[in-house]
């Protein structure tokens, strides 16, 4: 992964509610689009907080982490059928070309870009597929979420998607975040 990775004696904190005020539940599913067949990636998955948000709307979703520690944290919670917990780095993923539909992210963009992160997601989401991304931006002030100078802009993040093949079809920079929806290239 990028800069770091998240604390596990601080893992509890990614279950707080208060989350939902840098992106809410209803938003990240307007953006993903659910589809009861689809099959999503939740990238930086943590404690399942936004996983199990989305995995009652779709068929499949496979929760990414590369620490095991935070899986053992979402087992203890509960962990949906639907939803297949996946110990892997977001630059190597364990599934076939074109195999997801949907992928996102959610305040962990900073943490896995880089070192062919999004060719990965291009390779394993099928053509026309759709990444979300919402991530700490660094023109926020940084009194929450990792130091500015661990993060990207907007522009930035722009600009990486479009190099791995993707086409920006949304995109808000927000006081401390900013969204990003984008499709890969047929």
């Amino acid at each position: 992964m990028g800069f770091h990775t998240y604390p596990i004696e601080r893992a509890e904190a990614l279950r707080d509610p208060e989350r939902y005020r840098y992106c809410s539940r209803e938003e990240l599913l307007a953006a993903i689009s659910p589809d009861p067949a689809a099959t999503v990636a939740d990238l930086g998955s943590g404690t399942g907080f936004y996983t199990d948000d989305v995995a009652p709307a779709v068929g499949t979703v496979y929760a990414v982490d590369v620490q095991e520690a935070m899986h053992d944290l979402y087992r203890d919670h509960g962990v949906p059928e639907t939803v297949d917990l996946v110990t892997a780095e977001v630059g190597d993923l364990p599934f076939d070309d074109g195999e997801l539909d949907r992928a996102f992210s959610t305040m962990t963009y900073h943490e896995f870009a880089g070192d062919g992160a999004l060719d990965e997601l291009s390779r394993v989401l099928r053509d026309g597929g759709v990444l979300v991304t919402v991530d700490w931006t660094s023109e926020g002030s940084g009194e929450e979420g990792p130091p500015t100078e661990q993060r990207y802009s907007l522009t930035d993040a722009m600009g990486h998607h479009r190099d791995a093949g993707f086409e920006v079809v949304e995109a808000e920079d927000r006081p401390e975040t900013f969204k990003l929806v984008a499709r890969k290239r047929r």
